[in-house]
């Protein structure tokens, strides 16, 4: 039996705190250089001649400059050099940058973000300071995204990727890929690959080769603020970060053939239960491959016309764990108990009794893989229907990143 959440609400509950935020204005722009002196005034000394007020120059000017570009201070001044150079927003953030070889120039690390005022500081080895000030121009489009996992899920099954949905087209992929940082506790090696979510949304995963090390911690640094992602994408305004750990080393094995449900644990069996899964040979016949539980449910309401299965059924189901986008659950069907362990005769599900039902949800893990295997299988879902990227090889997974592409 199968039912299709509205993947609205669902992108509710996988929201994600914004790092840093497009701030607001200035008060007025400095149109002068400013000097600091450390002796007295107009003595003539020495001292004085090393506070010589400097000249430096800023690529972007004005209340309206350009954004998605880095800042870049230079020094007109001769005999002086760049000592530090702070450029920073309204609310203190500062766009992180490097003093060139020569000290007469310095450039940020970071684009200077859409609809943001800026603070330029700068500071020479004989203790002259500078200080400036612009305004980039507000973006006409902003797009915004949702990741999973949030910040409400810390642990997740070693099948669980690092999932990133865009509200609005993605042009430019390789450049917003650029800006995706994965760290790990145990340096795994993976790769972004490019898909459409269930829904049409751009979207872009990372996984790993094979599933996570039960143990590992993953922090997504998606530095986004001041990228622009294309033509009807629009920008992004803010920075954003997840971070969680891989749980338990899970894995439920379906096999179609004997009917049955395995909870395998560190690759030792836990629990074989008898299941009915999907009719083979249509629409009702169950996915092969690997799906991903994505979400715990428990008890909702089933309708078979969510699923373009007409008016076959209307249910409150028990102990629901969601598998893909499409409909596909493993979840309690007391009405079909003469068919668990002998006969496939479901509406797509892996059924069970109540009780093996109430088991299993109390063991798995969101992010825990289902293997199915054995005949009767309708292939295997789509990448981008619930979590279907594992049935893609390593090579193909990743030539769906954007850099790879492109090198």
């Amino acid at each position: 039996m199968r039912s299709r959440r509205s993947l609205s609400s669902s992108n509710r509950r996988r929201s994600i705190r914004p790092r840093h935020a497009a701030v607001a204005g200035v008060a007025a722009l400095a149109a002068a250089l400013s000097a600091c002196s450390g002796g007295g005034s107009g003595s003539g000394s020495g001292d004085d001649a090393k506070a010589e007020k400097p000249k430096v120059s800023v690529n972007l000017t004005g209340s309206q400059a350009k954004a998605g570009v880095p800042v870049t201070v230079k020094l007109a001044t001769k005999d002086a050099k760049l000592k530090d150079v702070a450029v920073a927003d309204a609310e203190g953030t500062k766009l992180a940058g490097k003093v060139a070889a020569d000290g007469r120039s310095w450039t940020s690390a970071r684009k200077a973000a859409p609809g943001t005022s800026y603070t330029v500081r700068a500071t020479t080895d004989e203790g002259g300071e500078a200080k400036k000030a612009f305004k980039t121009a507000a973006p006409e489009q902003v797009n915004k995204v949702t990741i999973t996992p949030g910040s409400n899920l810390k642990t997740v099954g070693v099948a669980q990727p690092l999932s990133i949905v865009f509200d609005n087209p993605v042009k430019n992929k390789a450049e917003v890929e650029k800006h995706l940082k994965v760290s790990t506790s145990n340096d795994t090696a993976g790769s972004w690959g490019w898909i459409k979510n269930y829904d049409g949304k751009d979207r872009v995963d990372w996984r790993p080769e094979e599933y996570w090390k039960s143990g590992t911690k993953v922090e997504l640094d998606a530095q986004l603020n001041g990228v622009d992602s294309g033509a009807q994408g629009g920008w992004f305004v803010r920075d954003y970060d997840t971070a969680v750990t891989v749980g338990k080393n899970q894995v439920v094995k379906v096999n179609l053939d004997s009917k049955t449900a395995t909870l395998t644990r560190d690759g030792e069996s836990v629990k074989r239960v008898p299941m009915s899964a999907g009719t083979p040979g249509g629409e009702k016949a169950s996915w092969g491959g690997t799906s991903v539980l994505m979400a715990k449910e428990g008890t909702i309401n089933m309708r078979s016309e969510t699923v373009g299965l007409g008016d076959a059924y209307d249910k409150m189901v028990d102990y629901s764990m969601r598998l893909t986008w499409s409909g596909m659950y493993a979840h309690a069907a007391p009405w079909n108990a003469s068919y668990f362990g002998n006969t496939n005769h479901s509406s797509g599900c892996v059924g069970m009794s109540t009780s093996d039902a109430s088991w299993l949800y109390g063991q798995v893990q969101v992010g825990d893989p289902f293997e199915v295997t054995g005949s009767g299988s309708k292939g295997t879902p789509d990448p981008g229907n619930g979590y279907g990227l594992w049935n893609l090889s390593w090579a193909d997974w990743q030539a769906k990143s954007a850099l790879k592409q492109t090198s």
